[in-house]
């Protein structure tokens, strides 16, 4: 659903131009998904992930109680090597006691961050910093390249919002054992319409067209899989839950769930492959974490 300090290597805050040995690794990606998977099998490689996606209502608990260190803990007891973030406050209020959650999260897990913000609002304190929500993506894999992408939005921070872009789709690459990664965490829009969730499906997929190289989209879908504004997505991207098994366990609420709104998906090509897939038990948000083993490249 949608409810509007640490060690500075970690923390990705801007928009970085792709270095040379990104240019390098993308380079061995151009021949395309088979032959680049060909070649990872001539030398017997291949990674295995950890990949977890969980919507932190902002900090808070299915009690409404902020304590961000439940989620932490949460966390770390998958041991996931990606972590897609949604509903990420960074100095937003007093719900969240003005915490940076990204970078909090970040050196609490001992984890890379790149934050995307969806709102950047001014501060609603003298000297303070702004106030911004949105996602986020913590990998233990170096990240080499992050992008803030606009896709459709339909804004909860004005009156009579009408559809038009906004930021808050994150397009990172990290460096996976040697792979480069191309990894997107998405919140689409949780209105009952699924007109602007059909918009955002169709930018989302704009801009994941445009790399190649294996990708894996996470977040909170606000719909549920055979919901027909998600059909274009799983023309291009396995629902890793799908292929375990577990394509009706649920997420949402997180005390008595009914609905599975929450994804890990990857794309097809290049020998990516679910091995398992769970819900974990957990009441330290609104949502239920999905947690996925992966094996690919």
């Amino acid at each position: 659903m949608f409810r509007p300090a640490s060690p500075s290597p970690r923390l990705v805050r801007h928009s970085a131009a792709v270095p040379a040995l990104v240019a390098l690794l993308l380079g061995a990606l151009a021949t395309g998904p088979s032959a680049h998977a060909a070649t990872q099998s001539d030398h017997g490689r291949g990674v295995r992930l950890r990949v977890m996606n969980y919507n932190i209502q902002a900090g808070a608990g299915s009690d409404h109680v902020f304590d961000l260190e439940r989620q932490a803990e949460a966390i770390e007891s998958e041991h996931p090597d990606v972590v897609g973030l949604e509903e990420v406050d960074v100095d937003w209020g007093t719900r969240s006691d003005y915490t940076d959650e990204a970078a909090w999260l970040a050196r609490r897990l001992r984890m890379h961050v790149f934050f995307a913000p969806i709102y950047d609002l001014p501060p609603d304190r003298d000297g303070a910093p702004d106030r911004k929500f949105g996602v986020a993506l913590l990998s233990r894999f170096p990240i080499m390249y992050a992008k803030n992408h606009e896709i459709t939005r339909l804004s909860t921070q004005v009156p009579d919002p009408v559809p038009a872009p906004g930021p808050g789709f994150p397009e990172v690459l990290v460096n996976a054992h040697g792979v480069p990664l191309w990894v997107y965490v998405t919140h689409l829009d949780y209105r009952a319409d699924p007109g602007v969730r059909e918009a955002q499906v169709a930018d989302m997929d704009a801009i994941m067209d445009r790399r190649h190289g294996p990708k894996l989209l996470l977040g909170d879908f606000n719909a549920q899989p055979d919901d027909p504004e998600l059909a274009p997505l799983w023309t291009r991207l396995t629902d890793a839950m799908t292929v375990a098994g577990q394509r009706t366990t649920p997420t949402w609420p997180a005390d008595t769930p009914t609905k599975r709104i929450d994804y890990v998906t990857y794309s097809a090509g290049y020998g990516i492959r679910t091995v398992g897939a769970h819900v974990p038990d957990t009441l330290a948000s609104d949502h239920r974490p999905v947690v996925t083993d992966l094996t690919a490249f």
